[in-house]
């Protein structure tokens, strides 16, 4: 039997994968959290388009400052070195290639790496595209961290085709799951890791895309 993993799961297997030195925009949900697994001796400078570049983990319940708070309106802390810069700046950072890597949640990511990730119903969250249009096409590689399957584990978010309005069209690099790890090629998705337990056939029924082994 296999367990997935929990948000908090998913965010550290991807700090586990972030290179030392790059800069990184970390979106809201499940992202946020990725900057809480990254070792205190690896370099990796995060930023956030609200205009601060430099963020550390959450802050200790307690401590938190009022006015230091990332995108999402989440209380951030800032690394030694760290800065806040004008928004204006901060979407010229966004916009402009200077982003190694962004890390967005979605809705779905189709197999030619499209990404849906903001609503299309009154009752779900992320009713705003925000910045992640910009982030999107701006950065130099996309990764996405999202639950494999819709709540209760019913339909895929691995898609053929995403069924959402798209965000983005053909920017997804890799997507980060509750279950395994697929890097978006030409030839589809490509497993390259899976949770412990997990079979390439059984990820291959929680998918609609068709999964190429790795």
């Amino acid at each position: 039997m296999y367990k997935p993993l929990d948000r908090n799961g998913i965010a550290a297997r991807i700090a586990r994968d972030i290179p030392e030195g790059w800069f990184v925009n970390l979106g809201i949900g499940i992202p946020t959290a990725v900057s809480d697994f990254v070792p205190e001796d690896r370099e990796v400078i995060f930023h956030a388009e609200n205009g601060v570049i430099g963020i550390g983990p959450a802050p200790p319940p307690g401590s938190e400052n009022p006015y230091l708070v990332n995108a999402g309106v989440q209380h951030v802390t800032i690394r030694t070195g760290g800065a806040y810069v004008h928004h204006a700046d901060s979407f010229a950072i966004a916009r402009g290639g200077h982003l190694d890597l962004c890390v967005l949640g979605a809705f779905e990511v189709s197999e030619n790496g499209d990404i849906a990730n903001w609503a299309r119903a009154a009752d779900e969250p992320v009713k705003q595209v925000g910045g992640a249009m910009d982030l999107a096409v701006g950065a130099q590689r996309l990764w996405v961290a999202m639950e494999h399957n819709t709540k209760g584990g019913g339909g895929s978010r691995i898609r053929r085709v995403c069924s959402y309005p798209l965000t983005a069209k053909g920017v997804v690099r890799r997507v980060y799951t509750d279950l395994a790890v697929l890097d978006v090629t030409p030839g589809g998705f490509v497993v390259r890791d899976m949770v412990e337990g997990m079979t390439f056939e059984a990820l291959q029924e929680r998918t609609e895309a068709v999964l190429v082994r790795g």
